[in-house]
């Protein structure tokens, strides 16, 4: 599951995709399944993948996510990409 997330810290707004791993790392901390997302997804939450994205992407965040939460003006989901998208069945050609 890849959630593009548009992030402003006070920096200027950033877009992040997640990676696998940030999924895992947010099923760690929050002791849910991903597929609990899909049921509704909180502020916590989208700034927690949003944190552990950029990380990912190189960008500098605080050591500690709380601080990081603090500098948040922002953040909205932009986008949104299944980690299985079902495959469009060949057609025949007239």
């Amino acid at each position: 599951m890849k959630i593009s997330i548009s992030v402003d810290t006070g920096q200027g707004p950033q877009v992040v995709t997640t990676t696998f791993f940030n999924v895992i790392s947010w099923e760690r901390r929050s002791k849910r399944r991903a597929g609990d997302l899909a049921q509704g997804i909180g502020a916590e939450d989208l700034a927690f993948l949003a944190y552990e994205a950029s990380k990912t992407a190189g960008i500098m965040v605080p050591a500690v996510f709380d601080d990081y939460a603090k500098k948040i003006v922002s953040l909205d989901v932009v986008g949104q990409e299944d980690a299985n998208p079902s495959l469009v069945a060949p057609t025949a050609e007239a």
